[in-house]
């Protein structure tokens, strides 16, 4: 089991979001004594009998209030058994883009819903983005659980209707849990509520403590794409010429043979170099610099991968993809597609179909795709790039569709069929 888990939150406005986070924050020890005397003061001056524990990740109120675009907050936890990275993202339904940011390298997420209201369409939405990003576990927390009449049949209903929504967007039922919380009384979040009889499943971190979570499925062979050529050129280092990256699949060691892509040129892998010394292997997730045997032709955006299983490089392919812009996306756009290391020019060919989150069904060959909107494409790029299909790995199955004139990011974009995956689960 990693003793690291990557996780986000999603929900509507006002779901109580940032109160959970402050209580996870706060009933993991995870604040200084300053920080909660300065949210006890301010709860105080508002009349409030409790601290607020919203105020302490909700810094960014007064830039929503002015209209101003929120990014994700990383927050980092721990307990006794295991470190947390948690993406915190903003609710609204326009900053959708930084769900999807969010969540992107997310191992689980806390998809939240408030009891009085159960599952809204803008659930609906999170939790189909969620399916198409690939996200392992779920976590619905049914919040405010305390604020509602005959709790125990608001969460059954509840539970009930969104298992209807994640089965059919192709989540087993053990991939998904639901949790009856209230954020404000720390119900349920670390220690058992004897407020709810009708709940005997775990608390929300004794959940998030014993998940087992593979960091990074091993579906494919060696994917190094290279992001830096290291010539020192100086006295000590004359014949040194290292690849360096991040191992975003698989493994690599000295003496393993691989291949330049796209080039097709092969080699052995003669040294894992990193800054503290050599290593007799380097995994998923690890930055390292290789040193090839050969002296042969590598450059950033190029790629490194294992001879079994090296991806064909594709010129032209199908996508789907999150469209995070104001202007609507267009047959015949011309933009700038990064994938990995690598950035080239892009035309998109057609838009195949759009996909509708609420009720998951599709229009075909719409005109365009509007802010939000998720969609197939068709796409040729300049110079090929070296990808495996999204549901088969998530780094090199990735990749971000960008305004040539601006640099601004357009959307986010899955290698294959991700909505084919959605509807054959619906079968």
């Amino acid at each position: 089991m990693s003793d690291l888990l990557r996780l986000a939150t999603a929900g509507s406005v006002d779901d109580g979001k940032s109160t959970l986070v402050g209580r996870l924050l706060y009933d993991t020890k995870s604040v200084l004594a300053d920080q909660i005397d300065a949210v006890t003061r301010a709860s105080v001056d508002r009349g409030l009998d409790t601290p607020d524990l919203s105020l302490l990740v909700d810094g960014l109120r007064a830039e929503r209030e002015q209209g101003i675009t929120i990014d994700v907050a990383y927050r980092y936890f721990a307990t006794p058994n295991r470190t947390f990275v948690l993406a915190d993202t903003p609710g609204h339904v326009q900053y959708t883009r930084n769900t999807v940011s969010g969540a992107s390298t997310a191992q689980l997420v806390i998809l939240l819903v408030d009891a009085r209201k159960g599952v809204i369409s803008q659930t609906r939405k999170h939790a189909a983005v969620l399916a198409l990003l690939g996200v392992p576990k779920l976590v619905l927390a049914v919040n405010k659980i305390d604020l509602v009449e005959n709790p125990a049949q608001v969460f059954a209903d509840i539970s009930e209707e969104f298992n209807a929504l994640t089965t059919s967007l192709g989540w087993a039922s053990e991939d998904v849990v639901e949790i009856p919380v209230s954020a404000l009384h720390g119900d349920n979040v670390a220690v058992r509520s004897e407020n709810t009889p009708y709940y005997n499943g775990p608390t929300l971190i004794e959940h998030l403590e014993s998940i087992p979570v593979d960091a990074e499925p091993h579906r494919v062979g060696l994917r190094f794409p290279v992001q830096y050529v290291i010539r020192p050129r100086t006295a000590d280092f004359l014949d040194y010429r290292g690849y360096a990256g991040q191992v975003a699949a698989g493994s690599v060691r000295p003496g393993d043979e691989v291949v330049i892509l796209p080039s097709g040129t092969r080699t052995t892998v003669e040294r894992v170099d990193t800054a503290d010394g050599e290593l007799d292997v380097a995994n998923a997730g690890r930055s390292v610099t290789l040193i090839l045997a050969d002296d042969v032709d590598v450059s950033r955006g190029d790629t490194i991968a294992s001879v079994e299983d090296a991806p064909a490089p594709i010129g032209e392919f199908e996508a789907t993809v999150c469209w995070l812009a104001e202007k609507p996306l267009r047959p015949g756009a011309r933009l700038l597609l990064k994938h990995g290391t690598r950035t080239t020019q892009a035309i998109i060919g057609g838009i195949v179909e759009r996909f509708d989150e609420q009720d998951l069904t599709t229009a075909q060959s719409p005109d365009t795709l509007e802010l939000n909107e998720i969609g197939k494409i068709s796409v040729r790029v300049a110079e090929p790039i070296v990808a495996d299909d999204y549901t088969v790995n998530r780094h090199t199955g990735s990749f971000l569709l960008i305004d040539p004139a601006g640099g601004n990011t357009l959307a986010a974009g899955l290698v294959g069929d991700a909505i084919a995956a959605i509807e054959l689960a619906r079968v």
